[in-house]
């Protein structure tokens, strides 16, 4: 897909989104949020998707540019990062006058974005932000991209140590509150992994735990 561009949805509710996130959210994971979504559109031209005919390309735009906003204080709940963080991207395009159903695909998007194997069998939307996402923060699938357009992409939003900071962000805000760590989930995983005493309990402690005995 030679001459694949960099650009933007030109919508009201898109700029306002983008100044939203760039006010609430640091530049690591605002300049990771919109490098996902040129990702994920360079992921859809690649397969022949055409926006506006095959996949809705406002609503690609809007699930990936909010599906960090659970990261930040404004969107700091009880609940994991993703689900947060889906709260309040829907609270945020309902002010704005957004319908039911598509905030609901937002909502799927930013809930699912770190549930490869389920945001794939979902609308378009959903699984081209997936997977978008997961080439800008692991760079599975980067191979994929146009020649140079990677480059073009980190030159414009620099990646500012994403990995370490976001990391970083997740487990700060599991250590404050536990209950944002479920077990087996992406923060639950990064507290177990980068602070071990933190205890985070396995698959293990929690079947020794039941009051059923299987064996």
């Amino acid at each position: 897909m030679p001459g694949f561009e960099m650009r933007f949805p030109a919508t009201e509710v898109a700029f306002g989104a983008r100044e939203f996130v760039e006010r609430i959210e640091e530049p690591f994971l605002a300049h990771h949020s919109l490098r996902s979504y040129l990702f994920g559109s360079a992921m859809a031209a690649r397969e022949g998707l055409e926006p506006g005919d095959d996949y809705d390309d406002e609503l690609l735009f809007l699930a990936c540019l909010l599906h960090d906003v659970g990261l930040t204080d404004d969107g700091d709940g009880d609940q994991r990062f993703e689900v947060d963080g889906a709260d309040l991207a829907v609270r945020f395009l309902r002010e704005r006058g957004v319908g039911e159903e598509r905030t609901r695909v937002v909502w799927d998007a930013i809930a699912l974005h770190t549930s490869p194997g389920i945001a794939g069998r979902r609308e378009p939307e959903v699984a081209l932000a997936q997977r978008g996402i997961a080439v800008d923060m692991s760079g599975q699938g980067a191979d994929l991209l146009p020649p140079g357009f990677a480059d073009e992409v980190h030159a414009r939003f620099p990646r500012l140590d994403l990995e370490e900071r976001f990391a970083d962000a997740v487990v700060a805000q599991v250590l404050a509150n536990p209950a944002k760590g479920v077990p087996m989930s992406l923060p639950g995983e990064l507290v177990r992994q980068r602070v071990p005493s933190a205890h985070m309990p396995t698959w293990s402690d929690m079947v020794a735990a039941s009051p059923w005995r299987d064996a």
